[in-house]
């Protein structure tokens, strides 16, 4: 096969530190090429400088035959590569059709616009990757799944040479993967060369043909799919065995927490919503992509107010009108997309860790730098969280820390509910297993927490008992020692009958 992308003795540097260290890689037609390894390990660097975002200090870059003298994004694109990143980059005033326009169109600024013809592509594209969006809805309306299937149907409406999938699945349900997957087969079969980036290693067998493993910077293997297995592949990242990714410990059961009753929010589209959870527990919340999860946890956090039923805490009904009342009553809300709820990128890891708690760290109405940076600091070392210094931009730090940053800010302001929307999403198995044994350590302290998760494995794996949403509504609560992968999905598809639910662990 020919080789459309080759990359060769890539050298790469951040000041002192060096972020790629000689890294030869290569695509060929027809291919997907995983790229895999921990947070920091230089995947991210590295197709930056395919796409033109970064120059290499040293090595070539050579794109269908052609060794580039020089890059840049529009460079890049002119030589029909696509990348789909994991933070979704669309315009959030535009509509879905505008945004994929813009991306897609060729021409000057006075070309005439077919308004008929741009949406009409629109919708078929979304339709081919199998996204349930309005080609007119304004992209910053959209969930973080929804935002991230109109990056896909994007890059394949592009018809590039080379796509760059990173972490394309990390917030998509089942459904929305298999959509992918056919889509990847098809894109293989016209020739296209894809470097698929991805810590779901569970799915790389699915779709890759050969799998890269970086690690602090450099290669380390380039191995065909079918010759290593997960094990291996975690060897390889870690450069150690991971005994385990999910160190679930038994933790005894306390007195119910937070309960929901008929629970409804007409402006969410849930309904009759009876569920609770204790002190010490975990209960994981699955469901297909617009099944409702995030939306209750939105609800329950006073950003989208219940319009019926009742909310309890510790017995007592309480009303959440917004989310200073949630957080007065001892309830935190860590979001799926960190970036843009979850962290503030362009503060310090000191100020972000403080941002739920500004009364503790002021005097006479300033903020005490000493006092921020003591509590900041408490928490980089409790929390294993891997930063120059608590002065560091949070947006210079690796996923799975900015994680850690967005817990290390409700942690501190001692919350008795902690509800947890995708934790590990886009992280490294590394992370993952931290962010899982600090789960541990809440709930052996009594905070119960609500995980919601689209990865099956997270939620079997971390769950005390588990919630299953479908069309906004509990069709199901499944106990741990029940709980299959195959009867979870059986109730987020409606393929079983519900299940009796009390809402409450016996």
């Amino acid at each position: 096969m020919e080789t459309v992308l080759r990359l060769t003795e890539i050298t790469k540097s951040f000041g002192g530190v060096r972020a790629l260290k000689g890294v030869s890689f290569d695509v060929k037609a027809g291919e997907v090429h995983a790229l895999i390894g921990e947070n920091g390990a230089g995947k991210s660097t590295l197709i930056k400088i395919v796409t033109g975002a970064y120059a290499p200090d040293a090595g070539t870059v050579e794109v269908q035959g052609r060794i580039l003298s020089s890059n840049d994004p529009q460079i890049s694109r002119a030589l029909d590569i696509a990348c789909i990143y994991q933070q979704p980059a669309l315009l959030p005033d535009l509509t879905v059709s505008e945004n994929i326009s813009l991306r897609l169109e060729r021409g000057g600024p006075w070309r005439l616009v077919r308004w008929g013809d741009r949406r009409r592509r629109a919708e078929e594209l979304l339709t081919r990757v199998g996204a349930n969006v309005s080609p007119d809805a304004l992209a910053g309306e959209l969930s973080m799944p929804q935002q991230q299937l109109v990056e896909i149907a994007t890059a394949i409406g592009s018809r590039a040479k080379i796509i760059i999938l990173d972490e394309p699945t990390a917030s998509i349900g089942e459904r929305e993967v298999a959509n992918l997957f056919r889509v990847i087969r098809e894109l293989k079969g016209r020739g296209v060369g894809m470097i698929y980036i991805s810590h779901r290693l569970e799915e790389l067998p699915q779709v890759a043909d050969r799998v890269t493993v970086l690690r602090d910077g450099a290669r380390v293997a380039t191995r065909p799919m079918s010759d290593v297995d997960r094990a291996e592949l975690i060897r390889l990242m870690v450069g150690r065995p991971l005994e385990t990714v999910f160190p679930k410990v038994p933790v005894p059961l306390g007195d119910v927490v937070l309960e929901m009753r008929q629970l409804c929010c007409r402006a969410s589209g849930l309904s009759d919503l009876t569920l609770a959870v204790r002190a010490g527990e975990i209960l994981g919340l699955a469901g297909l992509v617009g099944a409702g999860r995030t939306e209750l946890a939105r609800v329950l956090f006073g950003l989208t107010p219940a319009s019926g039923g009742q909310i309890l805490l510790r017995g007592k009904p309480v009303t959440i009108h917004n989310p200073t009342e949630a957080m007065r009553l001892g309830i935190a809300y860590v979001p799926e997309d960190r970036r843009r709820h979850g962290v503030v990128p362009e503060m310090p890891v000191s100020a972000n860790a403080s941002l739920a708690v500004l009364r503790n760290v002021a005097r006479h109405g300033f903020i005490d730098a000493r006092a921020e940076r003591r509590l900041a600091s408490s928490f980089v070392e409790r929390l294993s969280i891997k930063t120059p210094s608590v002065d560091a931009p949070v947006g210079n730090l690796s996923g799975g820390n900015q994680q850690k940053v967005a817990l290390a800010r409700w942690l501190a302001a001692e919350p008795s509910v902690i509800i947890l929307d995708e934790p590990t999403q886009g992280v490294d198995v590394g992370a993952k297993a931290e962010i899982h044994r600090l789960m541990g350590e809440l709930v052996a302290r009594g905070i119960a927490i609500i995980m919601i998760s689209s990865e099956l494995a997270e939620v079997l794996g971390m769950s005390d008992r588990i919630g299953v949403m479908r069309a906004g509504a509990i069709v199901g609560v499944l106990d741990r020692t029940e709980a299959t992968q195959e009867k979870v999905l059986e109730l987020a598809l409606g393929h079983a009958a519900a299940t009796a639910i009390d809402g409450v662990a016996a």
